[in-house]
């Protein structure tokens, strides 16, 4: 048995832990980036509030500074049915702020401030994050600011469900991360090691993990859309698909490993008028290879609506193509 006086250093009065300055140096790096994105950060994340009624917010969460303009980018839900609202940033200012356009089918809203903003953070892409990815959440809950948690992006890819009145949408590429969103988080920015916003916090999953929306190009086209439309416009095919993972020789034979199953085909939609069948599999649009729910919804923005969509499909082991015209979603 080894004791704890043979583990001590001969030149020191202290046990030698394994070598504890190589730990300390690691831990060090850690809480350097760390408090980096959060100095960086926190005076870019406002609280935002809803609704006051008898001096408490009907509706709080947090928001991140989008442009110079004076606009911020948050959550749809916590934006809710309300049109005005106040921001509160961390050097204690505040003000008032009018709602520009909300999406409840990608969970994203922007707001628009009636005084100055600081420096917008930089945006990055969040199609470059790879699970292990270092990822730090900056929020302001219920004007606490600078609520700052870390850990790594633990599974990219996921997929989240949102409901309106009339609609129901796959939320494409949800990041997952095991760094804890505190309550009125929602609408706070999800930043790499960089500072650079690569997420908008907007759901605790469970014990342990959050959600975030990415910012890639698919957002950015619903950014874009807010800040000028203020709403998105989306093309409706009526498919409901699941994906599934074509046989080893039909994969070879098309060049593609998955395609979209159909479950259902919706009544009196362009899918339907198409001639689009149950239990078809969908492998292209346009030519371009389908292999998952995502990449069909990425084309069911504005441009697709009344445009001709070639739609080519597998059914009794025979190619099919079939000609449909989205129409426009109403929500």
């Amino acid at each position: 048995m080894v004791r704890i006086s043979e583990m001590r250093d001969p030149e020191s009065d202290q046990p030698d832990w394994g070598r504890p300055g190589e730990g300390e140096d690691a831990l060090d790096a850690y809480s350097r980036i760390v408090v980096s994105v959060a100095d960086r950060l926190t005076p870019r994340v406002a609280a935002v509030t809803f609704g006051s009624q008898g001096g408490r917010p009907r509706a709080a969460g947090s928001a991140v500074v989008l442009t110079h303009e004076g606009h911020l980018l948050t959550n749809a839900h916590v934006v809710g049915d309300f049109e005005r609202g106040e921001a509160s940033f961390a050097d204690g200012s505040t003000t008032e702020l009018a709602v520009i356009g909300r999406d409840p089918l990608s969970d994203l809203a922007v707001v628009r401030t009636m005084g100055p903003v600081p420096e917008p953070p930089e945006y990055g892409d969040a199609d470059r994050l790879r699970a292990g990815t270092l990822v730090v959440a900056v929020g302001n809950p219920l004007g606490l600011a600078g609520s700052v948690t870390a850990g790594v992006v633990s599974a990219l890819g996921r997929s989240m469900p949102v409901h309106t009145r009339s609609a129901s949408r796959i939320i494409e590429d949800v990041i997952q991360t095991d760094a804890a969103l505190n309550p009125g988080n929602s609408g706070g920015a999800l930043a790499d090691s960089r500072g650079r916003v690569v997420g908008v916090n907007t759901a605790v999953a469970g014990i342990g993990l959050g959600l975030a929306v990415p910012i890639n190009s698919t957002t950015h086209r619903i950014i874009h859309a807010l800040l000028h439309d203020g709403r998105v416009r989306r093309a409706f095919l009526g498919l409901v698909t699941s994906p599934a993972s074509l046989p080893p020789n039909l994969a070879d034979r098309f060049g593609q490993r998955r395609a979209l199953r159909v479950a259902d085909v919706v009544g009196g939609s362009p899918a339907q008028a198409s001639g689009l069948k149950r239990g078809d599999l969908v492998l292209a649009v346009d030519g371009t290879p389908l292999g998952d729910a995502q990449s069909l919804q990425r084309l069911m923005f504005e441009d697709a609506i009344g445009a001709r969509m070639e739609v080519t499909v597998l059914r009794n082991g025979a190619l099919v193509d079939a000609v449909a015209v989205p129409a426009e979603l109403e929500d």
